[in-house]
This record gives C-alpha cells, sequence and structure tokens, in this order.
C-alpha cells in the first residue's frame, strides 16, 4: 500500500444562513409570510413596524365587551335542560353520601397547541453596530394590512355602528331567531338551543342524538358533589335524548328547508316534503328513499324497479331533486374566511397593463433606532449576541425585499409573455413553460416555481395563482402550439353550448377540436374534462352543467 499526498481543487456550494432564509421566504405563502413576520417581530428587539399600536394600559378594558363563547352558551342550555328534568330519588351510600343525578352537568374542555419555535440559525454579524443607508423601512411608502376587532395588531376598530347591519347573519343567527317565536317548554326550548349550536356548516346534524346526549351529560369536579352513578347518568342522558328527539321536528321545520337532517337522504326528503304535491314529487319523495349511488348514476331502469313506476316519472322524479339543494347551510357560509388575499394586481394603463405588488400585502420593517443607538456604544460587545441579533434583522429586511422583487420581476414576465389572455380571455392563453421565464430573468427554474406557487395575481379577469399562467400545449395543423388552457375553456364553452338532450361524448369533442385544427386525443379530452369538474356525457343528459 503506497501512501502520498495529492492536491485537488473542488467547488460545492454552501448554503449560509442568510440564503436558506431567502430561499425559504420565497417559497411561502401570504399568510404563511404574515406569520414569520410577527414571530420575528417577536423574537429581534432590532425590527419594528410602524402599524405597531400602543398597549391599552388600562387592565380589563379589552375582556369588557368579549362575547360569550359557545361552550359557555352551550353551558348553560345543557345546564337548563338538567334542571328540569324530573330528578330520581337520591339516595346514600355506604358512607352516607347523597348521589343525585341533577348535579351532571356539561363540560367543555379547550386544548391549546404549544406554538413550535423556529429552529435557531447560526448568523455570522460582521461586527458593525452602525445602521446602513439600506437599513431604511422596507414598504414605507405601502400601507400595511391591519386586523381589526379580533386582531392582535393594526389600529382599533372604528367602525360605524350603522355598518353593523351589514354583517353577514349566520345560519345559527337565523334558526335562534325563528325559535323565539316557537313556544316550547324551557328544557324543550334548551334542547333546541342545543341541536342548532350542533350544526355543522353545511346546515347537517352530523352529531348522532346519542353521542349529544352524552356530550351533555358530564359528572362535575370533585369540589361540586359527588357525581352520582352510573345508572342515574344513563338515565338522565336517555332523558336529555328524549328531549333531544322531541325539538328535532322543530328544527327541521325551520328556513331553510333541510336544516337539522343527519344525512343527505334525509335532507332531500324533507325539501321534497316542503313541494307541491305532484307525480314527480311523489316520485322523488320515492327516489330518497333508495342507495344515493343509483341517484347518481341516474340508473333510471334500477330505480324504476325499485320506486314499482315507470321510467317516465323516474326522470321527472330525478329532474325535481336536480334542483333541490344538498347544502341548506351554503348560503350562510363565511366566504370571506376563504377570500384569497393577491399578491400582484394587474390593471389596465392606456393601451398596456400596469404591475404592482398589492400594498396590503406588504410588511413595513425597520431596524429600531434607539435599540441599535444603545448598542452603537458597545462595539465590543460580542459576547452577548445583539451584534448577532441586528444582521439577523439586516438580512430578515433584505430577504423580504429581494422576495416581493422576484415575484414583480416574474409577474411583469408573465403579463409580457399572456398578454393575449389580459385583453381576451383565457381563449387566448399561450403554452408557456417555467424555462422561459427562468432564461428571460436569469434565475434557476426553482426560483421560477417557489415563486408562483401559492402566489396570485388579480387580473381583470379575476384573481389567479401564478401557476395557472403556465402550460403545456398542443399541436395544431398551422404547425404552431395552442396552450392546455385554452383549450381546456374551449371545452368547457363546447359543452354550455351543447344540447340538453343529446350531450357531447369525450370522443364528439375531440372531433369538433380536431375540426378547429387543434390535435387533441379523446383521453386528454377526458383528462381535461375531469379537471373541469365537468360529468361524463351519460350524466349529463337533461341536467343542465353547474357553473
Amino acid at each position: 500500500m503506497h501512501q502520498g499526498l495529492s492536491l485537488r481543487t473542488s467547488q460545492h456550494l454552501a448554503l449560509t444562513p442568510q440564503l436558506q432564509q431567502s430561499i425559504r421566504l420565497l417559497q411561502l405563502s401570504t399568510l404563511e409570510l404574515a406569520q414569520e413576520v410577527e414571530q420575528q417581530l417577536a423574537d429581534n428587539p432590532f425590527l419594528e413596524r410602524d402599524s405597531d399600536p400602543a398597549e391599552d394600559d388600562a387592565p380589563g378594558l379589552p375582556h369588557a365587551d368579549t362575547p360569550v363563547s359557545l361552550g359557555d352558551r352551550l353551558s348553560e342550555a345543557a345546564a337548563g335542560i338538567a334542571a328540569d328534568l324530573p330528578v330520581p330519588a337520591s339516595r346514600q351510600d355506604s358512607d352516607g353520601h347523597s348521589e343525585n343525578p341533577g348535579d351532571a352537568a356539561l363540560h367543555d374542555g379547550h386544548a391549546e397547541e404549544p406554538h413550535p419555535d423556529s429552529p435557531a440559525l447560526d448568523w455570522d454579524g460582521d461586527g458593525s453596530v452602525d445602521i446602513a443607508p439600506h437599513d431604511s423601512e422596507w414598504g414605507n411608502d405601502a400601507p400595511a394590512a391591519t386586523m381589526h376587532s379580533s386582531g392582535s395588531h393594526g389600529e382599533p376598530d372604528h367602525s360605524d355602528p350603522a355598518d353593523w347591519n351589514s354583517a353577514p347573519l349566520t345560519l345559527q343567527a337565523h334558526l335562534h331567531q325563528q325559535a323565539l317565536g316557537l313556544r316550547l317548554p324551557p328544557t324543550q326550548q334548551a334542547a333546541l338551543y342545543a341541536l342548532i349550536e350542533s350544526l355543522d356548516d353545511d346546515g347537517y346534524l352530523s352529531e348522532a342524538l346519542p353521542e349529544l346526549a352524552a356530550a351533555l351529560v358530564a359528572p362535575p369536579h370533585a369540589s361540586q358533589g359527588h357525581p352520582g352513578t352510573p345508572a342515574q347518568r344513563q338515565a338522565q342522558q336517555a332523558e336529555l335524548e328524549q328531549l333531544l328527539a322531541s325539538a328535532l321536528p322543530h328544527l327541521q321545520q325551520m328556513d331553510p328547508t333541510g336544516v337539522g337532517a343527519r344525512n343527505l337522504a334525509e335532507c332531500l326528503r324533507l325539501q321534497v316534503l316542503e313541494l307541491r304535491n305532484s307525480p314527480a314529487a311523489r316520485a322523488a319523495l320515492a327516489l330518497c328513499e333508495q342507495p344515493l349511488d343509483l341517484l347518481a348514476r341516474r340508473d333510471t331502469k334500477r330505480l324504476s324497479a325499485l320506486c314499482g313506476c315507470d321510467e317516465a316519472s323516474v326522470r321527472a322524479g330525478l329532474a325535481v331533486i336536480a334542483r333541490l339543494e344538498p347544502k341548506p347551510g351554503r348560503r350562510f357560509a363565511q366566504v370571506e374566511r376563504n377570500a384569497i388575499v393577491p399578491d400582484v394586481v394587474v390593471r389596465r394603463s392606456g393601451s398596456g397593463f400596469m404591475v404592482e405588488l398589492n400594498p396590503d400585502v406588504v410588511p413595513r420593517l425597520h431596524l429600531h433606532d434607539r435599540y441599535a443607538s444603545a448598542l452603537r456604544g458597545h462595539k465590543g460587545d460580542s459576547a452577548s449576541g445583539l451584534p448577532q441579533r441586528l444582521q439577523e434583522a439586516r438580512w430578515f429586511i433584505k430577504n423580504i425585499q429581494q422576495r416581493f422583487d422576484t415575484i414583480l420581476r416574474v409577474s411583469r414576465a408573465i403579463v409580457e409573455r399572456q398578454r393575449g389572455f389580459f385583453v381576451q380571455g383565457e381563449l387566448a392563453m399561450r403554452p408557456l413553460v417555467l424555462r422561459e421565464i427562468a432564461d428571460e430573468l436569469g434565475l434557476h427554474e426553482s426560483t421560477i416555481s417557489r415563486v408562483t406557487s401559492a402566489k396570485y395575481m388579480a387580473t381583470p379577469w379575476g384573481t389567479y395563482e401564478l401557476k395557472y399562467f403556465f402550460g403545456s400545449g398542443l399541436g395544431t395543423d398551422s404547425g404552431t402550439h395552442t396552450s392546455s388552457t385554452a383549450v381546456r375553456a374551449l371545452i368547457r364553452q363546447l359543452i354550455a353550448s351543447e344540447p340538453p338532450t343529446h350531450p357531447l361524448s369525450d370522443q364528439q369533442l375531440s372531433d369538433l377540436l380536431k375540426a378547429q385544427g387543434i390535435d387533441c386525443a379523446r383521453r386528454t379530452v377526458a383528462k381535461y374534462r375531469e379537471a373541469l369538474r365537468i360529468a361524463p356525457a351519460s350524466l349529463r343528459k337533461n341536467k343542465p352543467l353547474s357553473p
């Protein structure tokens, strides 16, 4: 074995903490970035935001108008039910303790998940504690987004009381208003209250009555007395279940029709019962008792055999069911909870388009002048780690600025490449891949992929994810390529204009596309149709296309 020394040169990429943070911030969504900014503001004393309000010095005032939680209101309702129930005679055990099932109460536990701490990085400061010119505030010209009412930061809510009536009405509030007009005994009124508060967002009573009654009966704390025997608690649970069952018909007669149903079949049945008595309604009522998979497949032959009626009546009943609402609580849904906040806004400007960042998502951050000035007098104090924290704050501000600059550059390149879409709509979309934008901007494809993920652009045609503007191309007779997005839009347009009695099959759609010079196979048409969530031709017959 021969030993010796050799010299070899090699190159490798070292990801510094600054570069790691820049990559991580680039792929965060708007909500995740806001959470990251809040975490940095809490951890780093050198970071500051101008929109932070002064804390209220008066103790107890922030909680003066705090609404009662759902658990507390449900507890009061359950306590009212239990208080008015006939209590079995109490008995004494061998130790002389009195057992009374009327002492049972509702327990409402809330578990909070601890917020995971972000891993500490090894930030190497340059030893400088002076504020450099580039340490000025980022996003100074953009007003920061503020949270109101229940927000933890931002300006206090100074809303006009006249605007309170325009607040969206929840399903529970709508049902409680109707319950006020019912003359029910106190125990049944409390049971109805518990049922209303147990509904999900779609208006269904997803929890079974025995489970709901078991949740209302719970042993009290040891300080409140003896919890009672299992037999007594079981007897009270049975009485609570009977009360809930007696209050359920009152709930199912309320508006919207179908609310309080335990499943889809019951929801449809409740809505059919409200219709005018007709042969079609009677057929629809019989269809609601059949397996739902047969209704979904519109299997008229099997449904006709199960219901004992002809296929014409079955088709009439299916037409009635198709007009029903499968989710009664849909119109009360809080759609603003799922609202998408765009990162970039595109506006028309003369004959072109103006692309700019949404000022509501740009954080306004700068270094804390007072703390940085105090550290300036202790330049040699590096053991405390404060110079490293100052350097970390500087890099965070720079990485935030670099993130939004990259998003803006990529967005402008997309608008320039997809100009036809912004003028004519999605039918004018052209093929585009990540490599084209990467080569134009001098960036890597992975960077473009991170920028276009979970980032949204507000356009004159709606709000779209940046990835929406990228798509493969399909060949045409002229030798060019058309975007797959434009082909999907054309398929949707063809299906929307098809006759209801003779829907177009996937092969017919493929032939129509070929007639327009687009080479699209039947399998590709089926894939695009499923991506658009459009049913096949057999299920679209005599059924209008959902918007």
